[in-house]
């Protein structure tokens, strides 16, 4: 990402609605520890941070491209972070029981199939992978552009993708459903040069941003999914 994106991030992710609404459901999906859990494109540590704050069964790694982001996630969350690429991963074979990474398969930089044989790599026999994806290509806007993402996803393709690199889909769903008519209507009248998403919203905006991100999030909880949204949510096993 650019360093104003990862700027942003490291200062407002503990609020900002949508961070928030991905933590809670990520959590929602997150299977029962104790578990070795690495992060893979922790970013500034948000995800990390939380995990330490409400699950101590969970043992953290965290794994950032960006140096700067690395150093951040570290002071953030206190986990162990190693700075690299999930191209390449700097971890031995088998080492972690779950392995998660929010909109990082996406980025340009990411080579697709090499980081989905990575992430099985590290994982052991039986291992979950959880991910978070931005859910269809044709979203791709300018927010994409400026947070360097290069594809977007749908459920099917994404189902064929895990099965074509040793994974089987346990549970998917679309979230940041309730909010995504107002979504697409400002990725597809925005500029090519507007920013990214992320930005300050007036206080009421935010709090009804929460409520509808919240209800969803009950929704997850119950084991139940949502047919589309802005966001794609998958838990595979290695199998």
């Amino acid at each position: 990402m650019e360093a104003n994106e990862y700027a942003k991030m490291a200062a407002w992710e503990d609020e900002f609605w949508w961070f928030q609404a991905l933590r809670d459901n990520q959590q929602a999906f997150l299977p029962d520890g104790p578990l070795k859990l690495l992060d893979a494109g922790c970013g500034t540590g948000g995800w990390l941070k939380r995990l330490a704050d409400t699950r101590p069964d969970i043992s953290c790694v965290g794994l950032e491209y960006d140096p700067g982001a690395a150093v951040i996630a570290r002071q953030k969350s206190g986990a162990e972070i190693y700075c690299g690429s999930v191209n390449g991963m700097p971890f031995a074979p088998a080492s972690f029981d779950i392995v998660t990474s929010s909109d990082v398969l996406c980025h340009v930089a990411v080579e697709e199939g090499t980081a989905l044989d990575e992430f099985a790599r590290v994982l052991k026999p039986g291992g979950a992978l959880l991910m978070n994806l931005p859910a269809y290509q044709w979203m791709l806007s300018a927010h994409d552009h400026r947070v360097h993402n290069a594809r977007r996803y749908y459920e099917g393709g994404v189902r064929k993708l895990l099965a074509a690199h040793g994974f089987r889909v346990q549970r998917a769903s679309y979230w940041n459903s309730a909010l995504f008519p107002l979504m697409a209507a400002k990725r597809l009248l925005s500029p090519k040069d507007a920013g990214s998403d992320v930005a300050r919203l007036p206080p009421l905006v935010e709090a009804s941003f929460r409520a509808a991100t919240r209800a969803e999030t009950a929704i997850l909880k119950t084991g139940c999914g949502l047919p589309f949204g802005g966001s794609l949510m998958v838990l595979a096993r290695k199998v």
